[in-house]
């Protein structure tokens, strides 16, 4: 660079048809300037002190004495950008653009900026003269510095976030195979912090986690890490740690939270906290290993006791159970997939006369073998899974299509609690009913009694939406769960589906007699009919029928079958208002 010589403002002299434009320029706080680089003299428009903070024009009239004002720690200068191009000049200059801070006052706090220009190349092709602008972008650069922050941190504990946590716990899971060493990783969870939010707020729970984070951080060492993985968990990852040393470090964790009260603005609140740790690579070998397995261990452990450490440990049938639960998932999506979920349909006959009444449409899965496998098999396994509102769809799909093709044929039809809540499940119902208004009438919705109780005014609502509609509704495994007679008056259903477990050993079980008696006296003064389910043996069918039960299910009836041969059901009576 050449000697430092005097500014030259942007003006009506100096400038000439310039000087509107500087004006211009100057009105809306950017610096126009001038750069030239054979004599390093930079000539600068008329508010260039008042938007960089500079007391005297002289301080900034050169690129040397301007480069002396920039702040350390910049990443790039306009001196680099324009110096250090890759581009050549075609003629019309080569853009340029850089921000970097300015501090001409070393107390006040730097001034960023945005510089904005061209350069053009003399005959040797080389940087000849520069012209551009110069804007300050504070508050752009406070934003971009936080949301840089917030990409990284939490904004509440200013820990690690999730992704900042992960990859950290990516490159020790890396460093640990390679120099075969081993760490520890601790998944710590704020107890009952859904209680605290309803109780006291979710400002106060809010304070409680910045809280613990600070607690949590206190009791660590300087090699390890920590960061939130989700509103109430914290992860820590312990290098260069042994088991004995993960138990000890996760005791420190618990007391650091459990043992002394948190002041917040509403008042003392105490907390507790659960930890679930793992050994990796030992027991995980990937990073989803570790943070489920940890999480795992985690659940396990509230399971137990809360305000406790568990520590994952291998699990042969654990691991055998879950292997087993994707392999029926993979055969429940292709038997969906391929059209092998069946309906098979169980006879439900009048307990006096044996006369048909209704069927109830039951699943059954044919495999790529051509066996059947029962809904008792499957159910509770797609249950589980996620899986049941599919078949619940397929079941429905199925029944509407043969009560179509029969005109006179009555079904009833299992509804799994999911489904009670799926809306599509329920559009596709009034949908198919839609289309066919006959059906209604003859089709019977069955919902066990522990989706009932669930929430009875949910139940409630979806009985009363049924029988908007025309059908009917019973209620399926009555006995089985814990619903009361008021109940069953309140939700309104049409008939009681005794459980099977108290009617298969009706001849021979006191205590089995004595409560299905007693149901079906009391059901009949509430004006509901009542079905007996697994009914085996002509014993108890003359129990039964003594008894005044109305309906009959069960091996002595009949099994289910994929392709029964329909009989002329009679007519279910006139459903109770309820």
């Amino acid at each position: 660079m050449s000697t430092m010589v005097p500014a030259h403002h942007f003006n009506a002299t100096s400038a000439g048809p310039l000087a509107d434009i500087a004006g211009i320029v100057a009105s809306i706080g950017e610096v126009p300037y001038r750069w030239q680089i054979d004599n390093d003299a930079l000539c600068w428009g008329t508010n260039a002190c008042k938007v960089l903070n500079i007391s005297d024009i002289a301080a900034i009239a050169s690129g040397r004495a301007f480069a002396s004002l920039l702040a350390a720690g910049n990443a790039q200068s306009r001196y680099e950008a324009v110096m250090n191009s890759p581009l050549r000049d075609s003629g019309s200059g080569v853009p340029y653009e850089v921000q970097y801070a300015i501090a001409a006052n070393r107390v006040v706090t730097p001034v960023w900026v945005e510089d904005t220009g061209r350069w053009f190349a003399g005959p040797d092709g080389q940087p000849a003269y520069a012209h551009g602008v110069i804007r300050v972008i504070n508050e752009r650069r406070a934003q971009q510095e936080r949301l840089a922050f917030l990409s990284r941190y939490d904004d509440l504990t200013g820990e690690m976030n999730r992704h900042n946590l992960t990859e950290t716990l990516s490159a020790t899971l890396e460093a640990a195979v390679k120099f075969r060493t081993s760490f520890g990783f601790l998944v710590i969870s704020v107890d009952d912090l859904a209680r605290v939010n309803e109780a006291y707020g979710f400002a106060v729970g809010d304070e409680l986690i910045a809280v613990c984070a600070k607690r949590l951080r206190a009791k660590m060492r300087g090699s390890d890490s920590f960061g939130r993985l989700s509103g109430n968990k914290f992860g820590i990852i312990l290098r260069e740690c042994t088991t004995d040393e993960l138990t000890v470090a996760a005791e420190r964790f618990l007391v650091a939270v459990r043992d002394t009260v948190i002041r917040t603005t509403t008042g003392p609140v105490a907390v507790t906290a659960s930890i679930g740790g793992i050994m990796a690579p030992r027991h995980a070998q990937t990073v989803h290993d570790v943070l489920s397995r940890a999480h795992e261990a985690l659940h396990a452990g509230k399971l137990k006791r809360r305000g406790c450490l568990e520590v994952f440990r291998p699990n042969i049938e654990r691991d055998a159970r879950r292997r087993q639960n994707m392999q029926a998932s993979d055969e429940i999506i292709a038997a969906l997939n391929e059209r092998r979920i069946l309906a098979a349909f169980e006879p439900v006959v009048e307990a006096a006369s044996r006369r048909p009444v209704f069927h109830e449409c039951l699943m059954r899965i044919r495999r790529a073998d051509g066996t059947l496998v029962s809904a008792t098999t499957i159910m509770p396994l797609a249950e589980r899974l996620g899986l049941v509102r599919l078949i619940d769809h397929r079941i429905l799909e199925l029944a509407i299509a043969e009560m179509t093709a029969v005109a006179d044929l009555h079904l009833s039809l299992n509804v799994s609690p999911e489904s009670i809540n799926d809306g599509s499940w329920w559009s596709a119902l009034v949908a198919s009913l839609a289309g066919q208004p006959g059906i209604a009438p003859r089709l019977v919705i069955e919902i066990t009694e522990s989706a009932a109780i669930r929430d009875i005014d949910e139940a409630r609502g979806f009985v009363t939406r049924l029988k908007d509609l025309g059908c009917r509704i019973a209620m399926d495994d009555f006995g089985a769960g814990y619903t009361s007679f008021r109940n069953i008056r309140k939700l309104g259903v049409d008939l009681i589906k005794i459980d099977g477990s108290f009617v298969t050993r009706l001849a021979t079980s006191s205590d089995d007699q004595a409560f299905v008696r007693t149901l079906i006296e009391l059901a009949r003064q509430l004006g509901l009919k009542t079905v007996a389910e697994w009914v085996k043996d002509e014993q108890a069918a003359a129990i039964l029928v003594g008894w005044g039960c109305d309906y009959l299910q069960g091996e002595l009836i009949g099994s289910a079958s994929i392709a029964p041969p329909w009989a002329a059901p009679a007519t279910l009576a006139p459903a109770q208002t309820s």
